[in-house]
């Protein structure tokens, strides 16, 4: 494995919450400072905040005032982007960083400014996913944020082209990882005891974890992770779930996460009506149980009660909690489309058309007949020891190289 010379890393996400983008920072900062570096976390808070897993890391926070509810996105965003940029024009008068690192628009926008100001060089912008926004300030911000960058890393082939197509800009794949002491698929002691607090399982059924091995579970578990979403393809989720309590009527769905900085009230509102209409009741025990942002410590033992994780998105960076999910023993159903198609082969995921309810509701179905597994090899391939050292060898690439960085399409 190659050395790299100690740096100063700065990397920063939008949010101290539980989501991909944020999860992949602190991963990806426990990695490099793993790897002898010395690597600073930073992320807009409201007082008394912080980051939902702990951290090897320094943590500077940029102080953040609560937005009231229904404040309009381009003001919420653009609190964040003035957060992020005085904090980090106070950090560069006494800290140099030798990698500025953004993994979002807000991030890299507030470096865009201080770039244009002269105070840094350049920065480092990963792209998860790009989002289209019908706020035309905030999507002037987000093509911004990839413009401006001296250097674009991607976690997908699919983002990647998309870069290059849709915005003629040239971008480097990079890999998301999994933890495999973390994500384990070996029961823990705690685990019925996580799945009873979190109010798993219906309110008659008996509190106890999920079967070992083989076999059809009596009240089966399907898990989504990331709340209530359009392109989580939460709705469909929902009505392929209904099909299949026609033949698993003790089945229960459980609706993890949806900490976003972005309104999702009428998405979450259309799933109520679609889960009232259905006649699924909604609350702990219940067929239907929405957790809201889940304990770190938690997930691992809710990866484990789950009999098959629902992933069927129409739009993803990765999808990293499907490859967490395997690393649990726990089967995914995934849409057939890019990115889940470049890292997963027949074999490790069921496979779901995300517009057909009917195909999500018959690859639950089979993978709930199949029961638990033990993790594919897919796992493996997937480290962030790895991800670390790649990032460090594109550090020192050239970055202000215009032929591929500006990349016609």
């Amino acid at each position: 494995m190659a050395e790299h010379a100690a740096r100063r890393i700065a990397l920063l996400t939008h949010s101290v919450n539980p989501r991909g983008g944020v999860v992949h920072v602190l991963e990806l900062g426990r990695a490099l400072q793993a790897a002898g570096h010395e690597v600073t976390l930073i992320a807009p808070a409201a007082r008394g905040q912080r980051f939902f897993r702990e951290t090897p890391c320094r943590v500077s926070l940029a102080p953040l005032v609560p937005q009231a509810d229904g404040t309009a996105l381009a003001d919420g965003v653009r609190a964040r982007i003035d957060a992020v940029r005085s904090h980090l024009r106070a950090l560069l008068r006494h800290q140099h960083f030798d990698v500025l690192h953004a993994h979002d628009g807000i991030g890299a926008n507030a470096l865009a400014d201080l770039q244009a100001e002269g105070l840094i060089d350049g920065y480092v912008r990963t792209v998860h996913h790009v989002d289209r926004f019908a706020d035309a300030q905030v999507q002037a911000w987000e093509e911004r944020s990839l413009r401006e960058a001296r250097l674009l890393l991607c976690v997908s082939a699919l983002w990647r082209r998309r870069l290059r197509e849709q915005h003629g800009l040239a971008a480097h794949e990079v890999r998301n990882g999994v933890d495999p002491v973390r994500f384990s698929a070996a029961p823990q002691p705690a685990d019925a005891a996580v799945a009873h607090e979190l109010g798993l399982w219906l309110a008659d059924a008996e509190a106890a974890p999920r079967p070992a091995a083989g076999g059809r579970p009596a009240s089966p578990l399907v898990l989504t992770v990331g709340g209530i979403e359009q392109r989580k393809n939460t709705r469909r989720t929902l009505q392929a779930f209904a099909r299949l309590r026609r033949q698993l009527p003790r089945a229960q769905l459980v609706v993890a996460g949806g900490a976003s900085v972005l309104d999702h009230a009428g998405e979450v509102a259309a799933f109520h009506a679609e889960a009232a209409a259905a006649g699924l009741a909604i609350g702990p025990g219940r067929p239907v149980v929405l957790l809201g942002p889940v304990p770190d410590a938690g997930m691992p033992a809710l990866y484990r009660s789950a009999d098959v994780l629902a992933m069927p998105s129409l739009l993803e960076g990765f999808g990293l909690a499907a490859l967490e999910a395997l690393a649990c023993g726990t089967r995914a159903v995934v849409s057939r489309i890019a990115p889940f198609t470049e890292h997963f082969g027949d074999g490790d995921v069921h496979w779901a058309d995300p517009l057909d309810a009917d195909s999500i509701a018959d690859a639950l179905r089979a993978a709930v007949a199949l029961g638990r597994r033990a993790p594919p090899a897919v796992c493996s391939r997937f480290g962030w020891a790895e991800s670390a050292q790649h990032h460090l060898a594109l550090y020192g690439s050239p970055v202000r190289d215009t032929a591929p960085a500006r990349e016609a399409a």
